[in-house]
């Protein structure tokens, strides 16, 4: 893999928690009104820019991209946002539950991604890619990072312990969710040079998280160099925000379903029809969570049951057709409940496991959905495996936990 140092352009130390932000793209436009309330430095001005205007104002309307720019000069020249002297490399840790992970803050290369080298596990949309290619574009900078995995090596574990090991340049604690975020910045010139070289030997990364984010900086990219007659190969826009984190220190949770309808089917016919290929146990009405492969836990009618997957009913020699996201697709939502394709079909609605189960429950219970159906998580193994054979993962597989917190760097495409 090819990486570089770059000139962050973040915020001073006092204002990394006022500045910083979720992801654009894990909350709608009226919760991300609501959080930036009375905070004009939140970073939402500039990746929601939709709030700068009135309420109902659509996120994709014409006019909010040149806002974000305005928002992100007026961010600098007010010193919300200061761009650092020096190219450098920076360690940015996040805490959830007493457990940390340490990732590398770095310019990824375009190439890269353009060439498979950074390797993806999910299909993304294109009209949520022109979306962030726009806002790329216009910013001239990749506002958010995006979250990279690699195969887990020693050597690079020990440097980032050194530097972790020292003051640390931002260290707060959101209270939105109570994940800690502590940022360390890498300047050391033998340090740097070390780091990408070990990097020069890591054979590929793979996108954990910003499938989308991915797609349209490396575009972006690839847009600038092919419209420069006197393209180098050195210009900063041949480069990306992403944090890199080993593989053995993500932490995947599930991502469950909710469906609005039995496809006319009464209650005990649904049941009837998946002990077809499931095991079935009635567990009550307290929340039972799946926990082993090919077990699923279902919500319906205030019960609480454990679907085992029979022998037979998938294959475990392909690395698709034995995921728990697979069969419960084919032979829950397809064969039963008539749902054909999870990216379009408005009956099935989808919730990240940090919600907790209780979410699927309430929802159920409040009549908004007929029934909830939670699987057990992937492994990283797995997302692994699919992305090194060319596989893609069907929609709404993949749920990392914590999320990258926007605001804490910024890449700017101009040298």
């Amino acid at each position: 893999m090819r990486i570089k140092p770059f000139k962050g352009i973040r915020p001073p130390r006092e204002l990394a928690k006022q500045v910083s932000s979720r992801p654009y793209d894990v909350l709608n436009s009226e919760e991300a009104r609501k959080e930036a309330a009375g905070n004009e430095m939140s970073l939402y001005h500039i990746i929601k820019p939709e709030i700068n205007f009135p309420e109902g104002t659509d996120e994709h309307d014409e006019k909010v991209y040149p806002s974000a720019v305005e928002h992100f000069r007026m961010f600098r020249e007010k010193g919300w946002l200061k761009q650092d002297p020096k190219e450098q490399y920076y360690v940015y840790a996040q805490t959830m539950n007493g457990r940390t992970q340490y990732g590398l803050v770095v310019a990824a290369w375009v190439e890269d991604y353009m060439e498979g080298r950074i390797k993806k596990h999910e299909l993304t949309r294109r009209d949520k890619e022109e979306d962030r290619m726009k806002h790329v574009r216009v910013n001239n900078a990749n506002i958010e990072p995006v979250f990279f995995a690699y195969h887990h090596r020693d050597d690079l574990d020990e440097i980032v312990a050194k530097v972790t090991a020292g003051t640390p340049e931002y260290d707060f604690v959101s209270d939105l969710d109570g994940f800690g975020h502590t940022f360390w910045v890498i300047d050391d010139d033998e340090t740097i040079q070390r780091i990408t070289e070990i990097f020069s030997e890591i054979p590929a990364m793979y996108i954990a998280d910003g499938h989308h984010r991915s797609a349209a900086a490396a575009l972006v990219g690839n847009e600038k160099k092919m419209q420069n007659p006197n393209h180098t190969g050195k210009e900063e826009y041949n480069y990306f925000l992403a944090v890199c984190f080993p593989d053995n220190q993500l932490n995947i949770i599930d991502y469950n379903r909710l469906v609005k309808d039995l496809n006319g089917l009464s209650s005990d016919e649904f049941l009837e029809k998946i002990e077809e290929d499931f095991i079935v146990e009635k567990k009550g009405a307290d929340i039972y969570k799946p926990d082993r492969l090919h077990n699923f836990s279902l919500y319906l009618d205030g019960e609480w049951y454990s679907l085992t997957a029979k022998e037979g009913r998938y294959d475990d020699t392909d690395p698709i057709g034995v995921l728990d996201v697979t069969i419960s697709s084919n032979l829950i939502l397809d064969k039963i409940l008539g749902i054909k394709d999870l990216r379009s079909d408005k009956r099935i609605d989808f919730v990240g496991g940090i919600r907790g189960l209780g979410e699927l429950k309430r929802r159920v219970d409040s009549g908004e959905m007929r029934v909830a159906l939670a699987l057990y998580p992937v492994t990283m193994q797995q997302i692994i495996d699919i992305a090194d054979s060319g596989n893609i993962m069907p929609p709404k597989t993949t749920w990392f936990e914590p999320k990258l917190r926007s605001g804490l760097i910024i890449h700017e495409l101009k040298d």
